[in-house]
């Protein structure tokens, strides 16, 4: 087993990112700032804030928190939102999902512009990327892309593992991982399959993967029996089991093979918010372009 260090590259990751702000703030005398909405009391999503908060803190970019309680109707968010859509400081706007009681986030989604917009979930920046044609275009852009999609492709990146004419599984076809995350590997020049629940011979197909990617929300799901010899597993699963974190691959599986996999935690989860960061520093460079035409 090869052991992809998400840890490791999400610091070096993030190093880049506080000297990037740094000379940011310099030339503009402005800092990036994100503001984050949580709604209601969960205590896995109060877990995940405190970490954007702190990883914000951490690279030298403004963080402003908002706290909502979870009898808070779609309208009252959404009125924060537009509240701030019009703060200058807030370069970007993130809003903690899932909403509580089952609220749909959509709407909400809908009323962030679309250049604060750093979790790439609005419908403009979702385009955006289905209509790119390569991985070049989708940097000159400066898109705002979902952060665990883009995280995954640069774990590929930084562990110099080849995606062009290599077939990658996608096991997952959710708005925030599953599509775009397969849209960043066609624009990297993979041959991509997207599977789901309803995905006939699964099997099979995660084994003709060069990269098999799960992302379905099933511990331990995907076994050293679905990927062939020399694959790429990539974990994107969140799953607590028996009181500890585990993934939707069954990690131990695949100890005794030449498999490259992410371990959760410690995989894919760092470069989530490592990614984050990336696009509020992304939205504040395309807010200041949009400033100074």
């Amino acid at each position: 087993m090869i052991l992809i260090d998400g840890k490791k590259i999400s610091d070096a990751a993030r190093a880049e990112i506080k000297e990037r702000t740094e000379k940011l703030k310099k030339e503009t005398g402005k800092t990036p700032g994100l503001a984050t909405i949580l709604v209601g009391d969960d205590p896995a999503s109060q877990t995940y804030i405190k970490s954007k908060i702190k990883a914000c803190e951490d690279a030298g970019i403004r963080s402003m928190h908002y706290s909502l309680p979870a009898s808070s109707s779609q309208e009252e968010i959404i009125a924060l939102i537009k509240k701030l859509n019009d703060t200058p400081d807030a370069d970007g706007i993130l809003l903690q999902l899932p909403l509580p009681g089952n609220q749909d986030a959509q709407d909400c989604i809908n009323a962030i512009s679309p250049l604060k917009d750093v979790d790439g979930l609005h419908p403009f920046n979702a385009g955006m990327l289905n209509l790119s044609k390569s991985w070049n275009e989708i940097i000159k852009k400066n898109l705002l892309v979902s952060c665990t999609p883009l995280g995954v492709i640069y774990l590929l990146q930084k562990s110099q593992i080849p995606m062009e004419g290599k077939t990658a599984v996608v096991i997952g076809r959710s708005n925030l991982v599953g599509k775009p995350l397969s849209m960043l590997l066609l624009a990297n020049n993979a041959t991509v399959i997207m599977a789901h629940s309803k995905t006939k011979n699964l099997k099979e197909i995660c084994k003709t993967a060069d990269i098999a990617v799960a992302a379905i929300g099933k511990p331990g799901f995907i076994t050293k029996d679905y990927v062939k010899d020399g694959a790429t597993v990539i974990d994107v699963g969140i799953n607590r089991a028996d009181g500890k974190l585990c993934g939707d691959a069954d990690f131990e599986s695949f100890k005794d093979t030449d498999v490259a996999i992410t371990p959760v935690p410690g995989g894919v989860g760092p470069m989530t918010i490592t990614m984050l960061l990336e696009n509020t520093l992304k939205a504040f460079e395309n807010r200041r372009s949009e400033i100074t035409k």
